[in-house]
């Protein structure tokens, strides 16, 4: 691990992997937990953790650069369910790319249990990674310059879900009717670091996201 200040009372903490981020942020969360560490928010991305409101930056940066990257975190219990219609536009180009037929595609997404590795892009977005390595897919080579909200995408080893309309890159395979983002909801992301996720096709009729 390296430990970088960030302002007065910030660090950032750079790992190897996607897999080493998500243990070190469940870690972090757990330390807080129990009250061990004392930091306003603990935002993971794809390979470093940000801690900001760190009392003592330089103390905490040494204990953490002198520790061993945690093991992998526990699972949550909860799974949340996303009903998905398998009908985007790039569904075919997929399959092309994984060599298989459309109806594949669907099945083996479907069949994965994702889990949200970090959140950006725009409120509510969730990169999950479930994936294996050989199903990455690229970005498009001219992103949309408007995407629906709802539409189910690949990009690299990871599945987003468009929280609102906006232009994207990625490659659109489903849609979805969950509402990923509401402000007057607690919380208002759907998705959050850590959570579990499934996709479960469905017909035309529209359907809401539950926890199982």
């Amino acid at each position: 691990m390296r430990a970088l200040r960030v302002g007065g009372d910030a660090l950032l903490v750079e790992v190897s992997s996607g897999e080493q981020a998500q243990a070190l942020h469940a870690e972090l969360l757990r330390r807080r937990a129990e009250g061990s560490l004392s930091v306003r928010e603990i935002v993971p991305a794809a390979r470093t953790v940000l801690l900001d409101g760190v009392t003592e930056p330089a103390r905490l940066a040494s204990e953490l650069t002198a520790s061993e990257v945690p093991a992998a975190p526990p699972r949550a219990r909860e799974v949340v369910e996303l009903p998905v219609r398998y009908d985007g536009p790039d569904l075919a180009d997929v399959a092309a790319h994984w060599g298989v037929g459309a109806d594949e595609v669907a099945r083996i997404h479907a069949d994965t249990e994702f889990t949200v590795a970090f959140c950006g892009f725009a409120p509510g977005f969730g990169y999950l990674t479930g994936l294996p390595p050989h199903y990455d897919v690229p970005r498009r080579d001219t992103p949309r310059t408007s995407v629906p909200a709802g539409a189910v995408a690949l990009a690299g080893p990871y599945t987003g879900v468009y929280p609102r309309s906006s232009p994207g890159g990625w490659q659109l395979i489903g849609t979805t009717d969950a509402v990923l983002w509401d402000h007057a909801r607690v919380s208002a992301a759907l998705l959050t670091p850590g959570t579990r996720v499934r996709f479960v096709p469905v017909t035309a009729e529209p359907s809401a996201a539950r926890p199982v």
